[in-house]
């Protein structure tokens, strides 16, 4: 298994947002922090963001499965990654 970069780029292929185990009320609760940490250009020395979550580790509000979409990721693919539900 590969080591994910926090990147910006990454971050822009990152389709964490679509997926299921995503719930609207976890996204909307999401925004603040992550807008502030997107919007300050240097995400490598963020500690976390609801997203991109192989790189970042776990969600802070995700709590339930309800399916993975990880392997369709350009992020899950060009990093090797073999796992399924960083989120949780």
């Amino acid at each position: 298994m590969g080591s994910v970069k926090k990147s910006k780029d990454n971050l822009s292929k990152c389709i964490c947002i679509k997926c299921p185990s995503y719930s609207f009320a976890c996204k909307v609760k999401a925004i603040p922090e992550s807008a502030i940490n997107i919007l300050k250009g240097d995400i490598e020395n963020a500690e976390h963001i609801e997203g991109l979550f192989c790189a970042f580790g776990k969600s802070k509000c995700i709590e339930e499965k309800k399916g993975c979409i990880c392997p369709d990721c350009e992020v899950y693919k060009e990093n090797m990654l073999n796992e399924m539900y960083f989120c949780l």
